[in-house]
């Protein structure tokens, strides 16, 4: 899911591809699109953009005296981006568009395949969302310090930094990032853990400290507010959308700078909310009771000059499906399965355990007896149907 990074970096790509360019008529929007019809058409205007949290606001502002500016704000869901591309390109998950006035024209297109992403009108950013954790550092970490006595303090660590009223713009792989580099358990205490920072808060505004120990300090000893800042910048600093499925180097270097999430030799558990944390170690006090925690493996690559064994054709023709789908890995499969108790394999495994193997001779003949049933079914030469006379013609 795009997160604070994402939705910066995306201001920053609009603001640089359509800077110079001058869009014209209306806004068009497809019959599926998860937002309302925009009520905005001018013969030219510009488009900018700007990102706070999860949220992303354009500004349509008509050039000359042409009318007010129209805004709108994204959230991205699941899969959101923006692409500027021609008009004969479109993509197709394309639910909100925005033509160029030059020949031939482009087109600026907000494009969401999971279509879980909205827009609304207006320049409002959601009611309830907390300072930003890139823009608005201090007012975010002032918020936090200030309000420990609220009860999303009473949840453990790793769901209070996903409440976006404290920690505006902070997803699930951020998270398993910050807490991994400072070795906090993700089902510790959340109020435990911030509470800390009250002191460390008191020692940094000491009069007697210069502003190079203030920022020696902050330096080698990070606290977690302060990570869930400098996090998202070492993403934002790539210059690239890491998120962008059309770019597999971009996520090639995503899963290189991660390490945390995702990462073979993690472990992983679901919190209360559904959503899987990441973590090294123990879980911490507050870990959901009756789950264990599951390490992921590394996957084995593949050994290019491995012999592939020849299958026969008959067997082709007996399991056509087995033949067109390869086998899906471990790992996959366990991811795919989730968390939850496996019933169906245990329960196989089980009947497995308690059938009771025949004795040879027995098993010989019911094998004999089936093959002389498949005989007789099919009128062999042989069989005892033909020993007998069945199907053969009357004679008088």
């Amino acid at each position: 899911m795009p997160e604070c990074p994402e939705l910066h970096l995306a201001g920053r790509y609009i603001n640089r591809a359509c800077g110079a360019l001058v869009f014209s008529g209306g806004v068009e929007r497809s019959a599926v699109g998860r937002g309302p019809e925009v009520p905005f058409s001018s013969e030219a205007y510009r488009i900018s953009a700007a990102a706070r949290g999860k949220e992303l606001r354009l500004t349509l502002t008509p050039l000359g005296f042409a009318g007010a500016p129209q805004e709108l704000v994204f959230r991205f869901g699941m899969s959101g981006s923006f692409r500027l591309c021609s008009a004969a390109d479109i993509p197709r998950h394309a639910h909100l568009r925005f033509r160029t006035r030059d020949s031939p024209p482009h087109v600026l297109c907000f494009v969401d395949a999971r279509r879980f992403g909205s827009w609304r009108l207006g320049d409002a950013w959601q009611e309830g969302r907390g300072p930003c954790v890139l823009s608005e550092y201090q007012a975010f970490r002032e918020n936090v310090l200030e309000n420990l006595d609220d009860r999303a303090f009473d949840k453990p660590i790793c769901e209070a930094l996903l409440n976006q009223k404290f920690f505006n713009g902070i997803g699930n792989y951020l998270r398993a990032e910050i807490l991994y580099r400072l070795k906090i358990p993700p089902f510790e205490k959340a109020r435990t853990v911030l509470e800390a920072l009250k002191e460390q808060e008191r020692r940094r505004k000491n009069p007697s400290l210069t502003l190079s120990k203030k920022l020696k300090l902050m330096r080698e000893n990070p606290d977690i507010l302060e990570l869930c800042h400098t996090v998202p910048m070492e993403v934002i600093a790539t210059e690239k959308n890491l998120y962008d499925a059309d770019h597999p180097d971009n996520y090639t270097a995503f899963k290189s700078w991660l390490q945390c999430y995702l990462v073979p030799g993690m472990s992983s558990l679901r919190d209360r909310n559904g959503r899987t944390i990441w973590f090294q170690g123990e879980p911490g006090p507050m870990a959901p009771k009756g789950q264990a925690p599951r390490k992921k493996r590394a996957q084995v690559e593949s050994d290019p000059e491995a012999v592939t064994p020849n299958v026969p054709p008959r067997a082709l023709r007996r399991c056509p499906r087995a033949a067109a789908k390869p086998p899906v890995p471990a790992e996959e499969e366990e991811e795919e399965a989730g968390d939850g108790p496996r019933k169906g394999r245990a329960r196989r495994r089980r009947n497995a355990a308690a059938a009771p193997a025949l004795p040879a001779p027995e098993a010989q003949v019911k094998a004999e007896r089936r093959r002389s049933s498949a005989r007789r079914g099919r009128g062999e030469v042989g069989s005892p149907r033909h020993q007998r006379g069945f199907g053969a013609p009357l004679t008088l």
